[in-house]
């Protein structure tokens, strides 16, 4: 019996990995995180499979499942939005299967904020703009932000920044960035719900990003991004594929 972690994707049914659907057609348990899973992907679940939303459960009743599954043999397809390696809380779950002697696999999926870079059609690293990603979040309802992971700390590079689970905040947001380093007209972007059919975009500047997101109505399942990368123009190309660039083999 294992606990399989799949990303299952930022949201549409078709961007969940090919590994991903196998296992969500062949696991006859499956714990899924509430109203953000699509229906049309649990709709690949064996008709036969016990699928629990996870929304109103604590940890405790979560590990009681997967407990429940490994004593009756059953495999577990453990649904996660995006992809399992960033705000999933897989660690402490994992870390209660490792004392129970459970096995588990995670199965890494499409991040949010990938599918919203797409959105955008943009590359987050350009050359001789940036080539620096910081993701973070800020603290709301959840666990606070360890020392020097402050807004204010995190835009003082200058890299592009990626903040998740921040758009409730962005009265606040703003001025930290501000005061750290990106100026008013940096080039922000805001994607909400990327890859669902109600899907959300903006573009703007720093300076008029809490007006704009305000006005839309955009408050959670986002992802906003600030930084140069955004809005750059006639930069140099990679010397990844530039003519200058002495080819080889690749092992």
């Amino acid at each position: 019996m294992t606990v399989y972690f799949i990303g299952a994707g930022p949201g549409a049914a078709d961007l969940i990995t090919v590994r991903g659907q196998r296992l969500l057609q062949s696991c006859r348990v499956c714990l899924y995180a509430g109203s953000i899973m699509p229906g049309d992907l649990l709709a690949l679940c064996p008709p036969d499979t016990r699928v629990v939303d996870t929304g109103p459960l604590n940890l405790e009743q979560i590990i009681a499942e997967l407990a429940d599954a490994h004593a009756k043999g059953l495999d577990v397809a453990r649904l996660h939005s995006g992809d399992p390696s960033i705000y999933s809380a897989v660690a402490e779950q994992s870390r209660r299967l490792d004392e129970l002697g459970i096995d588990y696999q995670i199965v890494p999926g499409v991040p949010a904020f990938a599918a919203a870079a797409a959105v955008l059609g943009r590359e987050l690293t350009v050359p001789g703009v940036a080539q620096t990603v910081t993701l973070s979040r800020v603290a709301t309802l959840s666990t606070a932000m360890p020392d020097g992971e402050d807004l204010v700390t995190l835009s003082n590079p200058g890299a592009t920044l990626v903040l998740h689970l921040a758009a409730a905040q962005i009265e606040n947001i703003v001025p930290q960035l501000l005061e750290g380093g990106y100026r008013p007209e940096t080039p922000c972007a805001v994607v909400a719900y990327a890859s669902w059919p109600g899907e959300q975009v903006l573009t703007c500047t720093l300076g008029d990003l809490a007006e704009q997101t305000a006005q839309a109505g955009i408050t959670k399942t986002a992802v906003i991004f600030v930084g140069d990368a955004l809005g750059a123009q006639g930069f140099t190309d990679s010397y990844l594929y530039s003519s200058g660039r002495r080819r080889g083999t690749r092992h």
